[in-house]
């Protein structure tokens, strides 16, 4: 960041530089930008799937959306787009990238972060309110929740059924990567309130150093109350705050 970074007016948060990629067919970059400029005066653009240049940004999101189609599997084109090595070596740098559903399955494909994604178990496209307990706070992105706090994020996905082997899986509880997991409104962990059949009601996971992360429910379709929810602003600005110290 420069050293004389701007601060916004409205909302007093720090003004980073945001890139929003967009792949063809993603379809929630206008969603994620609305939120990132309107929502909390953030300078955000968006950036083409043919990009390779993204050191000028401080953070990075990869939207919801089916991009190049979702042909094959969700993300399994995406991963070669030109961006995709500029965001690696982004990444690498210890900058935060946020991949939000579409974007999940794409830095999945890509290798950024453990496990695959399946179909869901419904074989059914699930499009609903979620409630999501707060499982880790080791990512920038969680750093101003709470342990166990119940967050309440739509999702939409026919894809979002989280695997990993049981040794990953292993390892990501003793490192704390698992950041959420879907519950019931009273935080508890069930297989009702598992809308996809994810292993170990998982909604959320990021990279071991906590800079990359990736989840299945859309924080920015709950950023503003109108709209039902604002819990999910709050990873935005979470970062914004984390990274702005």
């Amino acid at each position: 960041m420069p050293a004389q970074t701007p601060v916004h007016p409205q909302t007093g948060l720090t003004k980073l530089r945001w890139g929003v990629i967009v792949f063809p067919g993603s379809n929630c970059d206008l969603d994620t930008g609305h939120v990132l400029k309107d929502v909390l005066g953030q300078d955000a653009r968006y950036v083409w799937h043919e990009e390779t240049k993204l050191g000028h940004l401080d953070a990075l999101v990869l939207p919801g959306g089916f991009a190049h189609g979702d042909y094959l599997r969700a993300g399994a084109v995406a991963r070669f787009s030109p961006v995709l090595e500029a965001a690696r070596e982004f990444a690498a740098s210890g900058k935060p990238v946020l991949g939000i559903c579409n974007g999940f399955q794409v830095l999945l494909e890509a290798g950024f972060l453990p496990g695959a994604m399946l179909r869901n178990r419904s074989q059914n496209f699930v499009c609903d309110w979620t409630y999501l307990r707060v499982e880790s706070v080791i990512s920038p992105f969680m750093r101003e929740f709470s342990k166990h706090e119940v967050l309440r994020i739509p999702v939409a996905h026919g894809e979002g059924n989280y695997y990993a082997d049981p040794e990953v899986l292993a390892e990501m509880e003793r490192n704390g990567q698992i950041l959420l997991r879907y519950s019931d409104a009273n935080g508890d962990v069930t297989e009702a309130a598992n809308p996809n059949g994810s292993i170990g009601n998982i909604a959320g996971i990021c990279n071991v150093d906590g800079n990359v992360m990736g989840l299945m429910p859309h924080p920015e379709r709950a950023s503003e109350r109108i709209l039902g929810s604002d819990d999910g602003v709050r990873m935005f600005a979470s970062l914004i705050r984390s990274i702005s110290v």
